[in-house]
């Protein structure tokens, strides 16, 4: 019988005897396959429910305490509202997280640690309350703030405390799920070593093959991560072969996609801030302004005013060098107003009893800070296309106070104003770019600079009425400090 097998394989085509093997092989790889897959099954099912448990905890933030008692202590010292900052919402989210870790965690230590920080959110939201009810009143400040060192503070540190204990105990389960499945494996191995040994050759070739399959892609993500690593974004990852390693290729080029949009948004916005700040700057040096005041000063020379040449002088001078600031984005709006009344006396001598200026600007919003050159635009607006254009005696008006933790300052003149036609393309104007619009250009960069310093909640508004004159409104935050 067995000549008989081998004469019959003897005359089998090479196509065929190739084909037989490789079935052969395949059957005894099936085999092999089969084993380790209801393993692996078994394995993954239990190693997999552990991954999403670790999973929902990391989604909590390690950063709560951080971030909840900072908050609270803003509410409390009044630099937030407690309605805007509303920390009941965060309480709700981290109840959500605490329920979600109790449902899918793997051990019973774990559930009692998930139960534990819905019992520490509840006394933290006692504690809250407590401080809610407290703001609705004055006179609890002392009261306030040792409940958040004294509660808040302990709470939350529980909190903290018990999330990083539960993580690390669902990452104790994996360490042990994954050397059960180490020893099962090896189990398997010893009962499969006859079948490996008849096939030792076929498969040393085929782990050749995969491993060339597997270590050339990631050779190749290697070399790409460097690439980036050094700064060059053009490079691409174009694995195409495994299911994982074309996922982290496809996932990688996201990410140095990303990356690259990142980095041009923030070189744009910072080349757009420069460059509204520039085109200020530039406005502070108009020659035409200059050659105006200098033709003043010679002009007031030569009919013997030296009173006001002095203060023209004195006056030009403290324009350009609060125009400069020493390089800062931010001034105290006590400089700026030193800024604004220096143009506008220069500015008082040279139109005479045309013009006139009132700034109101209380004291206790002096050290409040502003981006620079922010107020003289618009009392240059409101001079040269409202009050010159009605050519009778005007008014400019700067009046500043505190609203909601916000500065609010009103450039106001009684001007010849603007018809509703003329103020509908102002106000578009002042969300485009367009150097072509003089008086809405230099309104569009003060705007822009604000809203790119403290965000789009800020910025400036317009009013105006034909004949009757115009009102700009400035919204800033209240900042006393500047960043460093």
């Amino acid at each position: 019988m067995f000549q008989f097998l081998k004469k019959k394989f003897s005359n089998l085509r090479l196509n065929v005897k190739i084909s037989l093997y490789y079935s052969i092989v395949l059957l005894i790889f099936c085999t092999v396959f089969f084993m380790f897959f209801t393993t692996t099954v078994k394995y993954n099912q239990e190693y997999n429910e552990i991954i999403k448990s670790a999973t929902i905890a990391s989604s909590f933030s390690i950063d709560f305490k951080k971030d909840f008692d900072y908050k609270m202590y803003r509410i409390i010292i009044g630099s937030k509202e407690f309605y805007d900052e509303d920390p009941y919402k965060d309480i709700k989210e981290a109840q959500a997280i605490a329920e979600k870790l109790q449902a899918s965690s793997w051990s019973k230590g774990n559930v009692e640690r998930a139960q534990a920080i819905q019992k520490y959110l509840l006394n933290l939201k006692k504690h809250v309350r407590k401080i809610e009810d407290n703001l609705k009143e004055t006179g609890h400040y002392d009261e306030n703030i040792t409940i958040l060192y004294n509660d808040i503070h302990v709470v939350t540190s529980l909190i903290q405390d018990t999330i990083l204990e539960y993580i690390y105990y669902e990452t104790m389960e994996m360490e042990n799920v994954r050397a059960a499945m180490e020893v099962e494996m090896l189990k398997n191995m010893e009962l499969m070593v006859i079948m490996v040994i008849a096939m030792i050759l076929v498969g040393l070739f085929i782990a050749i093959f995969i491993s060339n399959s597997i270590s050339r892609p990631v050779k190749e993500l290697s070399f790409i991560t460097n690439q980036v690593a050094q700064g060059d974004l053009t490079v691409r990852s174009h694995i195409k072969n495994g299911a994982e390693l074309k996922i982290l290729s496809d996932s990688l080029n996201i990410m140095i996609e990303k990356l690259s949009d990142l980095i041009e948004t923030v070189k744009k916005e910072q080349s757009n801030l420069r460059e509204t700040e520039i085109k200020l700057l530039q406005e502070q040096i108009n020659p035409h302004f200059l050659y105006n005041t200098l033709d003043t000063i010679i002009w007031l020379a030569e009919s013997g005013k030296q009173d006001d040449v002095v203060e023209v002088v004195g006056s030009l001078s403290k324009y350009f060098r609060t125009s400069l600031s020493k390089g800062k984005d931010l001034v105290t709006l006590k400089d700026e107003e030193t800024h604004v009344c220096s143009y506008l006396q220069i500015q008082k001598i040279r139109y005479g009893d045309i013009l006139e200026y009132e700034i109101d600007l209380p004291k206790e919003l002096s050290l409040c800070r502003i981006p620079k050159i922010t107020l003289q635009p618009l009392v240059e607006n409101a001079l040269y296309h409202g009050i010159k254009n009605k050519r009778t005696k005007g008014k400019i008006k700067l009046i500043g106070r505190m609203e909601n933790d916000k500065v609010i300052i009103k450039v106001t003149d009684n001007g010849l104003g603007m018809t509703p036609d003329r103020l509908k393309q102002v106000l578009e104007s002042m969300q485009r770019k367009s150097e072509n619009e003089k008086e809405s250009y230099g309104l569009y960069n003060v705007n822009e600079r604000i809203r790119m310093i403290f965000g789009p909640d800020y910025g400036l508004s317009l009013q105006s009425t034909y004949e009757v004159g115009t009102e700009v409104t400035v919204c800033l935050p209240k900042v006393i400090k500047e960043d460093n």
